[in-house]
């Protein structure tokens, strides 16, 4: 099977992913329609598809993030980590399972080379392709997205709280970039996984491609009960996969030349969709992650009956598809079983991709997103999703107020506190 029909059967598959599930009947869990993909867009009208069959337009310059609203500059690293202790849960004949990690961090201003690339041409190639948008918009466009981090830029002194990111399935680690740029001009050091085999592409330093063999374990499934099983094993296997990373940012012989400007006792993680299932996965695994963020994913993996020990959660999702008694029951079943501090929040007229860079992209180069709900503007989505992911790790790794999180403000109408 091809890659890009894999990946499109296998998110065809991930029910509540997308928040808009049927309501759930009395026997359980709903079934999953289809979650609107990551720039799965509708195109703008365009030259070579209007009447008269005139030339087809220029190609459309590459987006840029929104510059991060913290006092530190950016940096960015690259980290290329082999687990010798585990083989690969998708491809064994591959050999040990590795990850690919970018690093952000606080960095001395006017330090460091160029602007980073936000993904390699062949990554976005294969990103376009699943999308269906690879004749729409060229992968050297997306590729080249400019975003704000300079590479190998000397790092701010001082120590700083760690935060782990992990992208939806299917995705690649580079749609929260955004959210890490930002997280590291705010005195964070953060660092987001790409988890091999389980991304529409992932491109190894040594060249190699690694497609989604993930996509195809779960495209081949019988049923649905089967391919949340298999979902499931993708939030507790990346929960090895960042036990592990934490073992070479923290560990008596850290793998990141700058790991010294890491506060080991002061670790949150965050996840979009299944990555969001991974952060309480990983929470339940690792005592050493004290906060969690999970951006509108179904918990496959649910969450442990006694709770995580009392540590801060947040959960943050689209409304209506995420709200209490709505189509995806597991959020209601967790936030039964948090036993800490906890908010669930909803954002009004929001798509399961507006935690995303997907909608400051997609409308930079005129993709609408085919959710008809999801009509929240991109500056809108971006400064929702900044906005409170830092107050929540503000508030749980550095113990500063967070009032953004006391209740409903005027100026973020969209954002629902429930409280079932």
């Amino acid at each position: 099977m091809a890659a890009a029909t894999a990946a499109t059967l296998a998110l065809t598959a991930l029910a509540a992913l997308a928040g808009t599930a049927a309501p759930a009947a009395a026997s359980g869990p709903p079934p999953t329609p289809a979650p609107p993909a990551a720039l799965a867009a509708v195109p703008a009208a365009t030259a070579a598809s209007a009447p008269g069959g005139r030339a087809a337009p220029a190609a459309p310059a590459s987006p840029t993030l929104p510059r991060p609203t913290g006092p530190y500059a950016t940096g960015r690293d690259t980290l290329f980590l082999t687990d010798h202790a585990r083989p690969d849960p998708w491809v064994p004949a591959a050999g040990p399972r590795q990850l690919l990690v970018s690093l952000h961090y606080p960095a001395r201003p006017g330090s460091g080379g160029d602007p980073v690339p936000y993904m390699t041409t062949e990554e976005a190639r294969l990103m376009l392709a699943q999308r269906g948008l690879e004749d729409v918009v060229p992968a050297d466009v997306l590729g080249a997205t400019r975003a704000h981090a300079r590479n190998a830029a000397r790092p701010a002194p001082g120590r700083f709280p760690l935060v782990l990111l992990s992208p939806g399935f299917g995705t690649p680690r580079a749609t929260l970039t955004g959210l890490a740029e930002e997280l590291a001009s705010r005195g964070y050091v953060v660092a987001t996984a790409d988890h091999p085999y389980e991304s529409t592409g992932t491109e190894l330093p040594d060249g190699r491609v690694l497609t989604c063999a993930a996509c195809d374990r779960v495209a081949a499934q019988p049923d649905d009960a089967a391919r949340r099983e298999v979902l499931a094993s993708v939030a507790t296997g990346r929960a090895a996969d960042f036990s592990f990373l934490l073992d070479r940012l923290t560990g008596p012989h850290p793998a990141w030349r700058h790991a010294r400007r890491i506060d080991p006792h002061r670790v949150g993680m965050a996840g979009h969709s299944i990555g969001g299932n991974a952060a309480a996965s990983t929470m339940a695994a690792d005592r050493r992650v004290d906060a969690g963020v999970n951006m509108d994913g179904t918990f496959f993996a649910p969450m442990p009956a006694e709770g995580l020990d009392g540590r801060p959660f947040l959960m943050l999702g689209t409304d209506p598809g995420h709200g209490p008694g709505a189509g995806d029951t597991s959020w209601d079943d967790g936030w039964d079983r948090l036993n800490g501090w906890k908010r669930w929040l909803t954002v009004r007229d929001s798509g399961h991709f507006t935690f995303t860079d997907t909608p400051e992209i997609g409308e930079q180069l005129g993709i609408e997103d085919p959710d008809p709900e999801a009509t929240l503007s991109a500056a809108r989505s971006t400064t929702i999703t900044r906005s409170y992911v830092t107050a929540f790790f503000d508030r749980s790794l550095r113990g500063r107020p967070a009032r953004l999180l006391n209740g409903p403000t005027p100026a973020n109408p969209e954002v629902l506190f429930q409280n079932p």
